[in-house]
């Protein structure tokens, strides 16, 4: 195939505080190994100085500039929605987008988050106890997150979230799914943390511009799994103390590099080689 033949796709992730992404150079590498003119940029809010407000002005200058898709990161995973023509059954249920596929003057909404963190939870934390677990955050990432969770069998998930009607829709649309039996709105941080199996930041507080712990680290304990959904830095403040008494620990990586083999996909319309990319989000 020449270079005038070549596929090609123009990508774009739209959030805040992202100049530390590795999404870039993870699609750009796997277009590059499979021949495909991929070109993959970042639109920083925080760099262009824009908000929320913003979105809808992006999204038509994304469809004017003949893009074929987004990544949605925080914090529009949600405010995206509304902007939309049309929403997965995956994104409908979580109710969060991630990745908006721009076709035939279409916007398409789907989520790769909750398989991407689903992924990473069965390779990384294989066999870990499930009857309870605490969330931080309820956020677009945090959804996912709970709705994969809540798939992959944890029997009861408290959830913490400084919004606490953004934390009650969640859990209201997470009951109607899985039954209210499983899900709960957390109101006693240390009387949760002192019963549960696992714990899971879905908070940005870790992040390297958003640096600090999600809750006060003495309510760590060395029986307790400690899940992270941040990958920049790959260690968070969060894992660096779990892992110092002995946790058992999942970082990010692993859910950034298989909500990117989706997306992917659905951009390219071809299948990714999810352990050529994982192996070069290793070597990054």
């Amino acid at each position: 195939m020449t270079d005038s033949t070549k596929r090609s796709v123009l990508a774009g992730l739209i959030g805040a505080g992202i100049q530390a992404s590795r999404t870039p150079a993870l699609h750009e590498h796997e277009g590059d190994a499979q021949g495909i003119r991929y070109l993959y940029r970042l639109i920083d809010l925080d760099t262009l100085g824009l908000d929320l407000a913003a979105l809808p002005d992006l999204l038509s200058a994304a469809e004017r500039m003949g893009f074929t898709g987004l990544n949605i990161t925080f914090p529009a995973k949600q405010a995206v929605i509304p902007l939309l023509d049309a929403l997965s059954e995956e994104a409908r249920g979580i109710g969060a987008v991630n990745t908006v596929v721009l076709e035939d003057g279409k916007r398409v909404g789907h989520n790769t988050d909750a398989l991407g963190f689903a992924e990473g939870f069965r390779r990384g934390l294989p066999g870990v106890a499930r009857r309870h677990v605490v969330q931080m955050g309820a956020g677009g990432a945090g959804a996912a997150v709970a709705h994969a969770l809540l798939t992959e069998g944890v029997e009861r998930l408290s959830i913490f979230e400084v919004d606490p009607a953004r934390a009650q829709g969640l859990v209201d649309n997470l009951s109607a799914t899985f039954g209210k039996a499983r899900v709960e709105l957390g109101h006693d941080l240390p009387a949760a943390m002192s019963q549960a199996d696992g714990l899971v930041n879905t908070t940005p507080v870790g992040m390297a511009k958003l640096p600090g712990t999600p809750l006060p680290i003495e309510l760590l304990r060395a029986d307790l799994w400690v899940a992270e959904i941040i990958y920049f830095p790959l260690e968070t403040e969060l894992l660096r103390h779990a892992r110092a008494i002995g946790c058992a620990t999942l970082d990010g990586g692993t859910m950034a590099v298989f909500q990117a083999v989706k997306a992917f996909e659905l951009f390219a319309g071809v299948h990714a080689d999810a352990e050529r990319m994982q192996a070069h989000f290793l070597s990054m």
